[in-house]
């Protein structure tokens, strides 16, 4: 049985063979929700869902898209943005 600790549904089983081949099993934090667009709700496209201190360690341009309001809104509401913009 886990230790007490390791009793929690907000923990993922991952098993680990180790090189003697036996199975070991570790305990991970699940992963964060999808990033959502904050004009309609849409899961955003190219950013990666991963835990805050992988994030702090992955390069800038792989955090979010690079384009205008990249990581903010889905292709379809900046192309709506920018139209708008534009438009003005």
């Amino acid at each position: 049985m886990p230790s007490p600790r390791r009793r929690s549904r907000s923990l993922r089983i991952v098993y680990k063979k180790l090189p003697g081949g036996r199975l070991t099993i570790h305990y991970h934090k699940k992963k964060p929700s999808k990033a959502q667009c904050a004009g309609c709700g849409r899961a955003l496209a190219g950013v990666p869902r991963e835990r805050p201190y992988k994030m702090r360690n992955l390069p800038k341009t792989m955090k979010r898209p690079e384009r205008m309001f990249g990581g903010i809104f889905c292709t379809v509401c900046s192309r709506r943005k920018l139209k708008d913009m534009v438009r003005k």
